[in-house]
């Protein structure tokens, strides 16, 4: 439910800071005649994303074991791909964001489009919206428990709703550049978890070599696929299932905020970590550039007007 729930506020208030800034600013332009044009494709957005869902959901359920475990891997894949890209987007299209939805809804009206205000708000809300489905899917398939899954999911969701309106209305201040930067750095250990769930249900269908197929290196000792530095690459790293029942809430808490599971595979840790230190280390990197960039403005400031 913890994790769900932040990735239901992040991904929420993002989708709802995106439209209070396009109804503030149809508002503004004395345009409120076009609003239920935006609200249309608001809601297309939304529907679009609980069809994903649906047939997701569905579709899985006529599927093999090898083929559901193909398409959960896979579809896992493409969500931390989404997600990672989200993230980046947002570090670096943030402090411009308003001034090009603004933009946006210039040209359309100049243009006289209309039907592009409802193009607008349902490309600003779907990508977050199926970024979130496939997000909200693959944690659901790993865990294996979709109501506190999917309830963690609508708390965040209602929770970035009531910010959103809060914000819009002035009633909240909220230092978003801190609070996208910090759920910005979880998402980042988020992903890896689904990441490795991913390389999970891929050694699992065959697809990628590791403890379940043939190249799997066996404990002479046990008969049973080698653990630790010996295990390397395609056993397993370390089993603490005596220590950490798997299903137990120490492990489902565990596994929904760092990704861990009691039993992982070399590949599994290897591309953890991997994504923890490669995407980590440019999303630090792209924060204390966007710090530098800030404080210099903000010195440059008074210099300018003394000039002037």
């Amino acid at each position: 439910m913890l994790s769900t729930l932040l990735i239901g506020l992040r991904e929420g208030l993002e989708a709802a800071i995106v439209v209070g800034i396009l109804v503030a600013y149809l508002v503004r332009v004395g345009r409120r005649d076009v609003l239920a044009r935006l609200w249309t494709g608001v809601g297309l957005a939304v529907a679009l994303a609980l069809g994903v869902g649906a047939v997701l959901t569905v579709g899985s359920y006529t599927l093999t074991f090898e083929g559901q475990e193909i398409l959960g891997g896979s579809l896992s894949l493409v969500a931390v791909a989404m997600v990672t890209w989200m993230i980046f987007w947002m570090q670096r299209a943030g402090r411009g964001l308003k001034r090009a939805l603004e933009g946006d809804i210039d040209r359309a009206l100049a243009t006289g489009s209309l039907w592009g205000i409802v193009a607008i708000g349902f490309v600003s809300v779907s990508r977050e919206g199926i970024e979130t489905t496939l997000l909200l899917w693959s944690m659901v398939q790993s865990f294996g428990d979709a109501p506190s899954a999917l309830l963690g999911a609508l708390l965040g969701l209602a929770l970035a709703v009531v910010l959103g309106w809060l914000i819009a209305r002035g009633m909240v201040r909220l230092d978003l550049r801190r609070f996208f930067t910090w759920t910005g750095a979880l998402l980042i250990v988020v992903a890896a978890g689904v990441l490795a769930y991913a390389v999970h249900d891929l050694q699992e269908a065959g697809v990628v070599p590791g403890p379940f197929s043939a190249v799997a290196p066996i404990d002479a000792a046990t008969g049973a696929v080698a653990i630790g530095l010996a295990a390397v690459p395609f056993g397993w790293a370390f089993d603490v299932s005596a220590a950490i029942a798997p299903g137990s809430p120490l492990a489902a808490i565990l596994q929904a905020t760092v990704g861990f599971m009691p039993r992982m595979s070399w590949i599994q840790v290897f591309a953890w970590t991997g994504y923890i230190v490669v995407v980590g280390s440019f999303f630090v990197r792209g924060a204390r550039s966007h710090r530098v960039v800030v404080r210099a403005a903000g010195s440059a400031a008074p210099v300018t007007q003394g000039t002037a």
